[in-house]
């Protein structure tokens, strides 16, 4: 049995083993994982540009209702208003995302600037 004070030299090796298999299949899913996460952001950002729209204009419509004594007629522009233009910025926004998803990335196997590697940190030698 090893006494306390003596180190054990497998154990650093084996965990830089298993720390580098990590690393190296982390790098390989990093590239297929960033554009899926930005393809559902951008999906995201559209799903809220169209319900804050929509609200706004649904906001200012109850405002203009309140003030000036309109009853529904203001909720009703207003909702109609908020959606158009709604509709109108999520068309613009997905096409200006189309555009950039056709163009060819400057670096083949690369997406939009993601290198795919690990931090940038150097590793620790282990005496």
């Amino acid at each position: 049995m090893p006494k306390a004070d003596e180190p054990n030299d497998k154990a650093p090796q084996s965990l830089d083993a298993r720390l580098a298999a990590f690393e190296a299949r982390r790098a390989a899913e990093k590239p297929v994982k960033a554009q899926s996460e930005r393809a559902q952001q951008d999906g995201y950002r559209l799903l809220a540009d169209l319900i804050g729209g929509v609200l706004v204009g649904l906001g200012f419509g109850w405002l203009l209702d309140h003030y000036v004594h309109t009853s529904p007629w203001g909720m009703v522009g207003g909702l109609l208003i908020g959606l158009g233009i709604a509709i109108f910025s999520i068309v613009r926004k997905a096409m200006k995302l189309s555009a950039q998803a056709s163009a060819p990335s400057p670096v083949p196997g690369k997406v939009d600037g993601d290198t795919g590697d690990g931090p940038t940190v150097p590793k620790q030698k282990r005496d």
